[in-house]
């Protein structure tokens, strides 16, 4: 929670509120505030992929430093 690395270090396809053609890996999410909190959680504008994201230790690490490394490199890996 407010780590916001799911919504900046990968690339996201499917259509964003604000960002009908999803975002650019490395880019901010249109819809992540400044503290990190996604405006879309818990409604149906949320675009499915995101709702699925299961934020573990594998991905995320132990710190939003960790999460931003770790999410580029799986993003850089699968690209």
């Amino acid at each position: 929670m407010g780590c916001g690395a799911c919504c900046i270090a990968p690339s996201i396809s499917s259509p964003i509120l604000g960002m009908p053609d999803g975002k650019p890996a490395g880019i901010r999410c249109f819809q992540l505030t400044e503290n990190n909190q996604c405006k879309l959680f818990g409604t149906p504008e949320r675009p499915a992929v995101c709702s699925d994201f299961n934020a573990v230790v594998d991905v995320c690490g132990h710190d939003d430093q960790q999460a931003l490394a770790l999410i580029a490199t799986l993003e850089t890996l699968t690209g």
